[in-house]
């Protein structure tokens, strides 16, 4: 009898609910232009949600920029740090004598430790 009930029917593929009643939240379209590609991309958000300055561009995947009626974002990166690598944290300790001084100690004692090896087989 259950096999009977659920005959004709795509299990998850469709809600038994209908749409009446339901308010849909106001939305709001806005426009990435990627610098890279040239090409527009649309996103729509809630319209209480603020745009992201920026967005993947759906054809390139590079950086997008919103746009703010014909002219693209002007973005302010002042704000972004600048990733420092190992060679900057390394200078803000050492001067660049003192690692000179450092690698020469360093491959004196390499050479040295080299030809105290015995030669084999």
């Amino acid at each position: 009898m259950a096999d009977r009930s659920l005959r004709g029917m795509r299990l998850g593929g469709q809600s038994l609910q209908s749409e009446e009643g339901v308010v849909f939240s106001p939305r709001m379209t806005h426009t990435y232009l990627c610098s890279t590609c040239g090409k527009e991309t649309e996103m729509v958000f809630s319209a209480e949600a603020e745009a992201p300055e920026t967005w993947e561009c759906k054809f390139c995947s590079n950086e997008a920029i919103l746009m703010i009626g014909s002219e693209p974002m002007i973005l302010d990166r002042a704000e972004a740090k600048v990733p420092r690598s190992h060679w900057d944290m390394l200078l803000e300790r050492r001067t660049r004598a003192e690692l000179e001084e450092l690698l020469q100690e360093r491959l004196d004692y390499l050479r040295a430790r080299r030809g105290q090896q015995k030669i084999g087989a």
